[in-house]
């Protein structure tokens, strides 16, 4: 059974800043791309049966700098959509929501969590034939990676809460004999 190595895109101006990036459409910035090249030191060697990325820019030039070869444009693989709170931090957020949490509530006018579970439960059913198959990658975005593991160990989303992940980095989605496990996560290129 193969595994699910899950990049998260290198660094974006709103990344940096702490700013909620779902829609808006950013560049990686000079050290997103360094990061993103750097990561070719692990995963220029290791053969994947599909590379599927979220269609923004961010996550493509990511897989682009990798050196990674994107099979598969995948919707389910975008962001967690913020609606109102898109571009905002979550201490402006705050300010007006003081017990917002988005693992909680979603984002008003975005996806609620419990939208952003049958997205990445669908994706999940899409990828899990492949593994079959050998590995598989995924390019994608901070909160709907954090998701996305939380759901392959059949967590409910808000268990991604507890998960840290940086920019520009690998976590590997496998199995601990037929259990789905954690096998590694938010480690940055070696």
């Amino acid at each position: 059974m193969g595994e699910i190595m899950v990049v998260r895109h290198g660094e974006t101006e709103w990344s940096a800043a702490g700013r909620h990036t779902s829609t808006t459409d950013l560049e990686l910035t000079p050290q997103g791309e360094a990061d993103a090249r750097a990561l070719t030191r692990v995963l220029a060697n290791r053969p994947f049966v599909a590379v599927l990325s979220s269609p923004r820019r961010r996550a493509l030039r990511t897989a682009e700098l990798a050196g990674l070869t994107v099979t598969e444009v995948d919707q389910d693989a975008v962001e967690w959509d913020y609606g109102d709170y898109e571009g905002r931090t979550t201490a402006d957020i705050r300010t007006e929501a003081p017990d917002w949490d988005l693992w909680r509530d979603g984002g008003p006018g975005g996806e609620t969590p419990d939208q952003v579970t049958v997205r990445l439960d669908r994706f999940l059913a899409k990828l899990r034939p492949m593994l079959a198959l050998g590995d598989v990658a995924v390019v994608t975005h901070g909160h709907a990676a954090r998701a996305l593991a939380a759901r392959w160990v059949e967590q409910p989303v808000a268990f991604g809460a507890h998960l840290t992940l940086g920019t520009a980095t690998l976590s590997v989605l496998g199995h601990e004999h037929e259990t789905p496990s954690l096998r590694m996560w938010n480690a940055p290129p070696a």
